[in-house]
Parts: C-alpha cells; sequence; structure tokens
C-alpha cells in the first residue's frame, strides 16, 4: 500500500504531546513535512527537535493559542510560507472539564465550545485557501462521545458530537475541490488525559487507580488501552493517498469498547 506522504505538507493541531504528537510523528517518519503546534514554546521546540532528528520530513513549529483567531490564521499562514502549501490538516484540542450539567458555569460552557469546537471551525477557514489549490486531507480529532456518551463529560459529550456534524456536512461542500474530511475518535488510548481521567474516576469512588484501569479494561473485548502509535496509524491512513474515496465519515479506535452501531 503507498501512502504517498513524503514531501507533502501536514499542519498538525496542539501537537506538542499526546495524540497529536503521535500523528505529527508517523506523519514525519512517512517523509513529510509537518507544522506542530501549542502554547508551550519549549515544548515544541524541543518536540520539533525530537521529530527532525528522525531525518525524514521536514518539521517547524508555531506557538498557538486555538481558542484565539489571530493565532489560528497566523498558524495556517506561517505553514503554508514555511513549506508552500498544506496537504494535511489535522484538527485537535485538549479535552473540556468534566462535571455534571448543574455544576457547569456558562463560562466553562463557552471556554469549551471555542477550544473544541469553534477552533476547528476557524481552523479550517484559515487553511481552506491553501488545501482548494490542489486538493487534500482534513482529519478531526474527536472522542468516542460521537457514538456513546462519557458520564461526568457532558462538554465533551455536547461539542465533540458537532464535530460530527461539521466535518458530515463539509465532506459534500469541499468534494469539488478533493478535499476529504473525516473524523476519529480514539477509546481509552494511553495517555497524559486518559490517566488524569482514570485518576479523576479513582478519586472519586475512593479506590486507587489500578482498580479503576482494571475495570475499564474489562469492559474493551481487546482486554487493553490503545498506544499513541496504534491511533497514530489510522490516522495517517486516513490522511493519506492510500485513501481516495471515504470523506464524511466517523471512525472509532477503542479496541470495540464502544458497543453502539
Amino acid at each position: 500500500m503507498e501512502l504517498n506522504l513524503s514531501g507533502k505538507t501536514a499542519l498538525v493541531v496542539a501537537s506538542s504531546q499526546g495524540l497529536g504528537f503521535a500523528i505529527a510523528e508517523r506523519l514525519v517518519k512517512e517523509g513529510a513535512n509537518v507544522m506542530i503546534s501549542g502554547r508551550e514554546e519549549d515544548k515544541l521546540r524541543q518536540k520539533a527537535s525530537q521529530l527532525e532528528s528522525l531525518g525524514l520530513g521536514k518539521v517547524a513549529y508555531q506557538k498557538t493559542d486555538i481558542t484565539d483567531g489571530n493565532d489560528i490564521n497566523q498558524l495556517a499562514k506561517v505553514t503554508a510560507e514555511t513549506f508552500q502549501t498544506i496537504d494535511m490538516l489535522v484538527n485537535n484540542a485538549g479535552g473540556p472539564p468534566t462535571g455534571s450539567f448543574e455544576e457547569l458555569t456558562d463560562e466553562e460552557w463557552q471556554k469549551s465550545f471555542e477550544l473544541n469546537l469553534l477552533s476547528y471551525v476557524r481552523m479550517i477557514r484559515a487553511a481552506l485557501p491553501y488545501l482548494k489549490q490542489q486538493g487534500g486531507k482534513i482529519l478531526n480529532i474527536a472522542s468516542t462521545s460521537i457514538k456513546e456518551p462519557i458520564p461526568g463529560l457532558i462538554l465533551s459529550n455536547t461539542f465533540r458530537t458537532g464535530i460530527v456534524g461539521l466535518s458530515k456536512t463539509l465532506a459534500s461542500e469541499l468534494a469539488q475541490y478533493n478535499i476529504l474530511i473525516n473524523t476519529i475518535a480514539p477509546g481509552r488510548i494511553a495517555t497524559d488525559r486518559v490517566k488524569h481521567l482514570d485518576q479523576m474516576n479513582a478519586d472519586k469512588l475512593g479506590v486507587n487507580m489500578e482498580t479503576v484501569v482494571s475495570q475499564v479494561k474489562a469492559g474493551i473485548p481487546l482486554k487493553r488501552y490503545g498506544t499513541p502509535e496504534e491511533f497514530a496509524n489510522v490516522a495517517t491512513f486516513l490522511l493519506s493517498d492510500a485513501n481516495t474515496y471515504m470523506t464524511g465519515s466517523s471512525f472509532l479506535v477503542d479496541g470495540g469498547m464502544v458497543k453502539a452501531i
């Protein structure tokens, strides 16, 4: 299978760690040029150096607050100026806070909207002029909450499903430009975010984290958490030339955890 990613340019949002970094690393290994972004410049510099040491695709970084529209526009502009084009856009954002409906304030709802949905809208709008030049791929990272609401994560349950509606609508609107857009949803992947959620559940239940992890694994058919590398492999396929006829779809990478059809 030919991925044909060598020399192509990917803009990977929120990619100094976790799933974003795993995707960036996989793309660089395939020879793609990658722009990584995040809020912490020192961490970005370190991660860019780590990726460059692979000696394959070129790497650059841009400090970006994805809740700031000006920062988003600048990120797209700098990416295109650095690599002459944008062939792939990976939208990503940190998870919103936990809480029940009655606990969350208007401010928390607004912040989550700007981080977990509006940033995707703005980023696509900023990258679109470059993607339209010769076609490309957009991949929106969401959560398994797009299929099955997660208790205590009403903000994620609400705004992640909005990403699916956005992707499905844009699949029709952008097809004329040969732009394919899909949503990818991680289940229990071994990241710091999942570790944080497991610890919060353990604290709430008054048990140790190992107990919570064991219970969660018991509910996953494959009986383990996924790795960021496994998630990145699926993402890379969807971004590559191997994917030529899938758009407007949502893909779960969850080890069979979600029971919804």
